[in-house]
């Protein structure tokens, strides 16, 4: 296979897998609280340091050649079909694997101030250790298999993390949505997989590396499977596993209820890691995607349909942190939208920046909660830049890059999906992305200022938080602030060899930038007009039936409560409980067998009589019987 043999990537994963180890086994008995937080901070900067190192190398071969492998060993060996435990580092990879170590280095120096008197630090950190092992398999996998397993090992990740206060049966609850709910996405995904698989191997191609199916891939064009072509349901398969791990619709509904984990674990998790996965699944099989346009249109019309219809629910949310799970699934939509118009370098690109100012939001948010002692409802807070300076300005940097304003990383990602958007997806879709936009600057602003700028309600006294989560916190404020204008032209030069950066912007794209960047300040305006004065009064004052939907999410948990979940119960309970494990399975397999064998047991024992006479006649019938068969 080609590529460079590359040692190194196998001691990325070596490092946060230790740090899991070193914390799930030693624990808080032999390490303590202060050891293990500095273990598992310290496993995560290796990672990076390891990352970072690879990256150079990369760097330094030929941009066509720029491709780095680690062979474990031989995996799976059935005949002809072989898959190995391997690691591939391109520039794609690369980029993944740096905003993952960098921004979980962080998020893990944050945790130690934040979770410190937990009576689960150690196992916190394990938990965090080992979720940064997955996602780091699954960018770094060299085969779809591989990532398969880290793509799992993350959901099981994300179980633990956001049940992690498993002694409340609300937070315990939302650590099952998600595992479950990732679970329906995931089954599609490996239906899609497998007839991947099965399809190329009827064409002789049993290798399943990235490499091996870029080339032979258009092999595929000559199936149909259900009436469509194949890579189209291939896609659509693979896509509708990315909407579960990326919370789109319809599988968007964990990524709210997770926010019952540790707030680090919202930053990490549903800002800059998994719910990226999907993302980047498309991203890396974007040959595949791109031999299926039809799948490629699916995909931009369910992100755009998300982005708008979470930003609708987040404009009225009370929770600090269910505002930034929802504006999470928004963004998300925006990278989904600018993948299926194929802009599949732009879709990184803001899943590099929304990384950076989400996390800080999160992280911001978590700053607060720990501020005002574990208070989240915003309308409870109020005239906080006051006694967290600090947090304030810091948060003013995250909500000034996502509303998109000039200059800052948000507007450079949102402002070119938005123009891929136009130029592939038309005007319609197109629209939709820049009200979206504007939605997303209203529902920041408010957050901003219900916490922050309105006079408080309540009496509560809010405090700063310490350096070990302020720093971390400047960190990403100055990739949020300037990551945008660092990244326009180097990140798509270095994803894109024969990407060429334009000198300017054409009449048309300025154009369709001074839109957005109007939604973008109308969005704000509007926010300081509704929100300052009088909070929340406005909207549900004049359209009041409208807020009531809106407030409740539009009843989605409901509907699937009511469409899905009770049915589904009312079968297990009375066909699959009743009839088939209860009826069939212990009535006749289990019960049935052991009632068979007493009757039976019975009925030998009658012959069991103590009579030579009547043993030796049956001994003669058997042999009589053997002959007879033998002859």
């Amino acid at each position: 296979m080609e590529g460079n043999y590359y040692p190194l990537l196998k001691w990325i994963l070596a490092a946060p897998l230790a740090g899991f180890l070193l914390n799930g086994l030693l624990g808080k008995r032999l390490l303590g609280e202060r050891a293990g937080g500095i273990a598992g901070s310290l496993a995560i900067l290796v990672a990076f340091v390891f990352t970072a190192l690879s990256f150079s190398d990369l760097l330094n071969l030929p941009p066509d050649h720029r491709l780095l492998r680690d062979t474990l060993y031989s995996w799976i060996s059935a005949g002809t079909f072989a898959v190995d435990a391997a690691f591939r580092l391109d520039p794609l990879a690369a980029v993944m694997a740096l905003i993952v170590t960098g921004v979980s280095f962080l998020i893990h120096v944050y945790s130690t101030g934040y979770m410190k008197g937990d009576a689960g630090y150690n196992r916190y950190f394990a938990y965090l250790n080992l979720f940064v092992f997955f996602m780091l398999a699954l960018v770094l996998a060299d085969n779809p298999l591989v990532m398969f397993v880290g793509w799992e090992g993350v959901g099981l990740c994300s179980y633990l993390l956001i049940g992690f206060w498993y002694e409340d049966p609300e937070k315990a609850a939302a650590g099952k949505k998600a595992f479950i709910t990732n679970r329906v996405g995931d089954a599609g995904f490996l239906l899609g997989l497998m007839l991947l698989s099965a399809l190329l191997a009827s064409r002789g191609v049993f290798a399943l590396d990235f490499a091996s199916l870029e080339k032979h891939a258009p092999l595929l064009t000559s199936f149909t499977v259900l009436g469509m072509g194949a890579p189209t349901l291939i896609c659509l398969l693979l896509f509708f596993g990315a909407t579960g791990k990326s919370a789109q619709f319809p599988l968007y509904v964990w990524l709210p209820d997770a926010m019952a984990g540790p707030t680090p674990v919202s930053a990490l998790i549903h800002a800059a890691t998994m719910v990226t996965a999907g993302v980047y699944m498309l991203a890396r099989l974007d040959f595949l995607y791109l031999l299926a346009p039809k799948a490629l249109e699916v995909v931009m019309l369910t992100g755009c349909f998300t982005a708008f219809f979470a930003a609708v629910i987040g404009l009225l949310q009370k929770d600090i942190k269910k505002v930034l799970a929802y504006s999470t699934v928004s963004q998300l939509g925006y990278m989904f939208m600018a993948a299926g118009a194929g802009a599949f370098s732009a879709s990184v690109f803001h899943l590099a920046t929304h990384a950076f100012f989400k996390a800080l939001l999160f992280l911001g948010a978590g700053s607060v909660i720990h501020g005002m002692s574990g208070e989240q409802d915003m309308f409870k807070m109020g005239g906080l830049r006051r006694e967290m300076p600090f947090t304030f300005l810091l948060v003013a940097a995250g909500w000034l890059a996502i509303a998109g304003v000039p200059g800052l990383s948000g507007f450079y990602s949102k402002d070119l999906i938005l123009e891929k958007v136009f130029e592939h997806g038309g005007p319609l879709v197109w629209a939709v992305g820049v009200l979206t936009a504007g939605l997303t600057a209203f529902y920041t602003t408010r957050l901003f200022v219900l916490t922050f700028l309105r006079e408080r309600r309540a009496q509560k006294h809010a405090h700063e938080s310490p350096l070990s989560m302020t720093l971390p916190m400047a960190a990403l404020a100055l990739l949020a602030l300037a990551g945008g204008f660092l990244l326009k032209d180097r990140l798509f030069v270095f994803l894109d060899p024969a990407f060429v950066p334009a000198a300017g912007h054409s009449g048309e794209a300025l154009k369709l930038m001074a839109v957005s960047v109007a939604a973008g300040i109308a969005g704000i305006a509007a926010a300081f007009l509704l929100t300052l004065p009088r909070p929340a009064n406005f909207l549900k004052n004049t359209m009041s039936h409208l807020h009531a939907i809106v407030y409740a999410k539009f009843y989605v948990d409901e509907i699937y409560a009511f469409a899905v979940i009770k049915p589904l119960k009312t079968f297990s309970n009375r066909v699959l409980f009743h009839l088939v494990d209860a009826g069939l399975i212990d009535g006749l397999l289990v019960n049935g067998t052991a009632r068979a064998s007493y009757a039976a047991g019975r009925f030998l024992a009658r012959a069991q009589n103590g009579r030579l006479d009547l043993y030796a006649l049956v001994f003669a019938a058997g042999v009589a019987l053997m002959l007879y068969w033998i002859i």
